[in-house]
């Protein structure tokens, strides 16, 4: 027969039947159409089989009649697990705590962020939310309406476009923002632009004051190449000279690199810890004692409960240590050269900003000792030669 729908919370049994006419037992048991499945039968002598638990109590009758003995062997489904729940009172009155306090955790506030703001402080933003009602640990039914909220805060808060308020789980988020200021330049007092180093310049642009040197000419370090001077001896008036000069430079690099590289790679062999996280605390579980490697990297994943689209302020988390181990490799020259001024070369791009370009480099001297390829290489670079200098009012160009 087939197993009939929902039986685990009709609630079944597992019966054993010995003794008296078992084949009576089952024809009787057709013609009453009594909910039986995974009747097993042995040579006539006794049979077991699972019944619905109200179809059991029709069996006694038919029992009698047919001078069986019937054993319950297994129960399974609701009717019994509520009765052990109910012979369990505290157990009950905990899962209805714990339940009631997992609702009210979840009908609170738990933590305010504010985005977006530049100017104004948080600290000023969570003062005037606090007024509105909006505060860690506060009823979320206790709220007023989001609309509402975000139109108070933007009338409490100076310099602000908008505030909107959004609440997801039990956490709140003020976006603002901020409305727009006139952008304040920044008060410059007079200079030259010098060059930072020896170079031949490449190219000159002076946006305000005057140039002193032209393209192709070698300037030292120091040399005004934009002079923040106008005039002649008579009248002369400082003002700040701005502009972009570019030259090409010299750059000497010793570069040393070993050839026996070390590499960290994962054996697949871990470790793991369990624990349990309310709130800003973490139980563990399992997972104690020390971690039994050496070497070894930790990942930690945060896993907190949801209640529809609430982030509960529990859950659990997992720390997994996975152990590592170094591999040493026996690199050639080639190689060796190759990283060396891959390095050298971006840490030139690196130090001189923008718009550096490398030229040409050459290999002045080159050998390898102790494990080690070294190199002393010329790089030809060309990158912005300009600084600022200060001018002193009764400074001369």
């Amino acid at each position: 027969m087939k197993q009939p729908s929902l039986y685990k919370l009709r609630g079944a049994v597992r019966i054993k039947v010995t003794g008296g006419d078992i084949e009576t037992l089952i024809n009787m048991i057709t013609e009453q159409r009594l909910s039986v499945w995974d009747l097993r039968a042995q040579d006539g002598r006794q049979a077991e089989m699972s019944i619905l638990l109200p179809h059991f109590f029709r069996l006694r009758p038919i029992v009698k009649g047919t001078g069986c003995r019937v054993k319950i062997t297994h129960r399974s489904g609701f009717p019994f697990f509520a009765a052990r729940l109910l012979r369990r009172k505290f157990f009950v009155l905990g899962m209805v705590f714990f339940m009631a306090a997992l609702f009210a955790l979840s009908s609170m506030v738990w933590n305010v962020d504010v985005k977006g703001n530049v100017r104004i402080p948080t600290d000023e933003v969570l003062a005037a939310a606090k007024k509105e009602g909006i505060y860690p640990f506060q009823w979320s039914f206790r709220m007023g309406s989001q609309d509402k909220l975000s139109r108070q805060l933007a009338l409490a808060l100076p310099d602000v476009t908008w505030v909107g308020v959004t609440k997801e789980g039990t956490s709140v988020t003020i976006q603002v923002v901020e409305s727009a200021q006139p952008k304040r330049e920044p008060l410059l007092s007079p200079r030259h632009l010098i060059s930072k180093s020896d170079a031949v310049v490449t190219r000159i642009y002076a946006e305000q004051g005057r140039p002193v040197v032209q393209k192709d000419m070698r300037v030292k370090k120091g040399q005004v190449l934009i002079s923040g001077i106008l005039g002649d001896e008579e009248n002369t008036k400082t003002i700040v000279a701005k502009g972009e000069v570019r030259g090409m430079v010299w750059r000497e690099y010793d570069i040393q690199v070993p050839l026996l590289q070390k590499h960290q790679t994962m054996t697949g062999e871990s470790k793991e810890r369990f624990y349990v996280v309310l709130g800003d605390w973490a139980i563990q579980l399992w997972g104690y004692g020390n971690t039994p490697f050496k070497s070894y990297d930790t990942e930690t994943y945060h896993k907190p409960l949801t209640w529809r689209s609430f982030n509960l302020p529990m859950g659990w988390m997992t720390e997994k240590d996975m152990e590592t181990s170094f591999h040493q490799e026996e690199q050639t020259v080639t190689w060796a050269k190759t990283k060396g001024l891959e390095g050298a070369r971006n840490d030139i791009l690196a130090k001189n900003g923008k718009g550096t370009k490398i030229l040409s480099e050459k290999i002045l001297h080159e050998k390898k000792e102790n494990g080690k390829v070294y190199m002393k290489v010329l790089f030809e670079v060309e990158e912005s030669i300009a600084e600022e200098l200060p001018l002193v009012h009764s400074q001369g160009e």
